[in-house]
């Protein structure tokens, strides 16, 4: 075999293993007993698994990537708006071992060096961008204030995502999705009442004057 067909064969056998690792991530979470799993569907030997990815965070770093790349197909495309945000939030209700998986990795990647750090870094500024793109939208219909920060409120929801998925990991009836909604709507309604950032809203006092009472 050529060293481009040895190249194309390793390839695909990576990708096959990235498509089993999102089954059975989603389904068992990191632990070891998913790598046995994983391997097993593959046809592969634990040590012949990480041949492939080189260490546990290279291939669980790989599924989360995968995983983004699904979501955003499967439910950004189409709605690129807070209800494909919420798509996303109502699709991981069903995937909890991948949430188990992004909530341990986003903990690990902000104490010192970890190979997922710079994964979180880039991820953040991509979804936090997509949620900026959002509120902008938000804001042309009317249904948020013009002078509201857009980049504010997008860490707000972004923010509010990620502590409503763990806690959704200790209580499993917590609807996720009805407490996002909730925190938009809320951010929504007082962006027409005074400004969420504390600067004027649009036909409120100006800076400096007094209020009432």
């Amino acid at each position: 075999m050529t060293r481009r067909g040895q190249y194309a064969k390793g390839a695909a056998k990576r990708e096959e293993i990235l498509s089993v690792a999102l089954d059975v991530v989603a389904e068992f979470g990191c632990r070891s007993a998913s790598n046995r799993e994983i391997a097993r569907r593959v046809g592969l030997t634990q040590p012949g698994l990480m041949h492939y990815f080189g260490s546990r965070e290279e291939l669980y770093m790989a599924v989360l990537r995968a995983r983004d790349a699904r979501d955003i197909a499967e439910h950004w495309v189409d709605k690129p708006n807070f209800e494909g945000f919420l798509d996303v939030i109502e699709h991981n209700t069903r995937v909890p071992g991948l949430v188990q998986l992004y909530v341990e990795f986003s903990a690990e990647a902000s104490i010192g060096k970890h190979p997922a750090h710079e994964y979180f870094v880039e991820r953040y500024e991509w979804v936090r961008d997509l949620s900026v793109q959002s509120v902008r939208t938000a804001q042309e219909s009317g249904e948020f204030g013009q002078n509201v920060d857009a980049e504010l409120i997008a860490d707000i929801i972004v923010a509010a995502a990620d502590g409503l998925q763990q806690q959704w990991l200790l209580d499993r009836s917590i609807d996720m999705v009805a407490r996002l909604r909730a925190v938009w709507n809320g951010v929504a309604a007082l962006s027409h009442l005074g400004s969420v950032d504390g600067g004027p809203s649009d036909g409120g006092p100006s800076d400096g004057g007094p209020s009432g009472g």
